[in-house]
């Protein structure tokens, strides 16, 4: 009789998600239309003549894109001045905190009451009725879900005005009835990652676990912790374990590992995509990573095509006008008030009936492997500050990921040519590690205890070194330059080989 109405539960779930894969370029107008009805009793409607727009073209024409930056003095009068109706015409109690842009730690993201239910929630409720769709047999909703997010801040920016990242948000904003299901909150929002770790692991080698979701640099510390602390496989710990939810970061560089600690034929991985300004894809189908664009979350979504990204104002095309097989950067509207917001997302339609996609990486150079969103700026400002804490002085450099081993955390590894060298590389790394967790919020959380993310490795290069990599490949002179970051290690391992080939 349980499994029978859970699996009714499930089925309840995926019904929207039918709705809108039956009329999805309705869905999105309707979702507009809702957005601007809002919008128009706003600070920010007034400001761009909300009430003009009739349609998305002349939305898009009155209403320019924004960034972080250009949507800050709003997020002030909110956050400072303590004012409603700027953005939303609800009142704003939340801000998700993310990676920092050039010239802040942390960025803060508006999450209001409609887009935690009818955005964040909803969407995670598609995800749990794809995923039955396809496995009818699922009984990961009789068990518990061991959930690994951050951690809660409370009036960080203001009385009455709560701060955190996305994940702790959900969590402490969820009904009662799931919060039963998942990892006990008191546990779940502990501030110090070591003893969250510690007790979540506790916790969860006594209960009956049959779903994770998280981040999948994160919860394999945890569960690397779990199988050392029991001395028991997670299978023998957890018979019942069916699926993980996951997201955050690629999932490719963990797989193996993944698959070595859960030798089970029966474990399944589902990928998703969620982010502080909102979730937006599911993946679809158990044979394919491609994942779902959600149409029915309060997302308005506009894609601008490769070769305009670097535009103040580009040009956008609205989900009709997507074609499958080329680059777009997203642009989203949300009932977050994010208003043509350029999330900073690039993806790649496989298909438009349905629509779906994959993430195929960010508009300017990043690395973000272990969901630290470290970016060049950050890098450029951490090497001069470690250089003019050292005397160094640096010629060039690159930076890539170092993938989780059979005994090796993440690291992140710096190739740099310096015209003068520090006296104490091992100052100068300390030096150069302190200043990214100053500049760098998720990558401050990342490098916590070394759990996640050791410190960086930094290799001093040759002099002339880089300029010869470049030449040999053919990229001397002109605007060619030395990829500054890269989530791979296409470039690192390059130079490294034409450094070994040169020795």
């Amino acid at each position: 009789m349980i499994r029978k109405i859970a699996r009714s539960i499930l089925t309840f779930y995926y019904k929207p998600v039918e709705a809108f894969l039956d009329d999805p370029l309705g869905t999105q107008q309707r979702t507009l239309d809702y957005l601007l009805q809002h919008g128009r009793r706003t600070l920010y409607g007034s400001h761009y003549h909300f009430d003009k727009v009739t349609d998305d073209d002349s939305y898009r024409r009155r209403v320019p894109l924004t960034t972080y930056e250009s949507l800050r003095p709003f997020l002030d009068r909110i956050i400072v001045e303590k004012e409603n109706d700027i953005l939303w015409d609800t009142p704003v109690r939340w801000f998700a905190m993310s990676s920092g842009t050039t010239e802040e730690k942390s960025k803060y993201i508006p999450v209001t009451i409609e887009s935690l239910k009818n955005g964040n929630y909803r969407a995670g409720y598609h995800m749990l009725g794809i995923y039955a769709h396809h496995h009818p047999d699922t009984s990961f909703i009789l068990g518990k879900s061991l959930v690994l997010g951050g951690s809660q801040q409370i009036n960080r920016i203001g009385d009455g005005i709560y701060t955190g990242d996305i994940s702790a948000i959900l969590m402490k904003n969820l009904p009662r009835a799931a919060k039963r299901r998942r990892t006990p909150e008191e546990i779940a929002l502990l501030p110090d990652w070591e003893e969250k770790l510690q007790k979540l692991a506790d916790y969860a080698m006594g209960a009956d676990i049959r779903s994770f979701v998280g981040v999948p640099s994160w919860m394999l510390v945890l569960l690397k912790k779990i199988v050392d602390d029991s001395g028991r496989t997670i299978p023998e710990i957890w018979p019942n374990l069916e699926v993980f939810f996951h997201g955050g970061v690629s999932f490719i560089p963990f797989q193996e590992q993944y698959e070595k600690l859960i030798p089970s034929g029966r474990m399944r991985y589902w990928e998703n995509y969620n982010a502080s300004e909102g979730f937006f894809g599911v993946q679809f189908a158990p044979d394919s990573k491609d994942m779902l664009l959600l149409l029915d979350n309060e997302v308005y979504y506009e894609f601008i095509p490769a070769g305009e990204w670097e535009k103040e104002q580009p040009e956008t095309v609205p989900l009709s006008g997507v074609v499958p097989g080329k680059q777009y950067a997203m642009v989203i509207s949300t009932s977050g008030g994010l208003w043509r917001y350029r999330i900073g997302d690039t993806i790649e339609f496989t298909s438009t009936h349905p629509y779906l996609f994959r993430i195929t990486g960010r508009t300017k150079q990043f690395i973000n492997a272990f969901g630290e969103e470290l970016i060049v700026d950050n890098a450029d400002r951490a090497l001069d500050e470690a250089c003019r804490l050292t005397g160094a002085k640096i010629t060039d450099y690159t930076v890539a990921p170092i993938f989780f081993g059979d005994s090796n955390n993440g690291a992140h590894e710096w190739l740099i040519e310096f015209e003068t060298p520090p006296a104490d590389l091992s100052l100068f790394t300390d030096k150069l590690d302190e200043s990214l967790k100053k500049l760098n919020s998720d990558y401050e959380a990342k490098r916590s205890y070394n759990l996640s993310l050791n410190p960086p490795v930094v290799k001093v290069m040759e002099r002339g070194l880089f300029y010869e990599w470049m030449k040999k490949r053919e990229k001397a002179g002109g605007q060619n330059k030395v990829p500054r970051l890269a989530n791979h290690r296409n470039y690192v391992d390059s130079i490294l080989r034409f450094l070994a080939e040169k020795s």
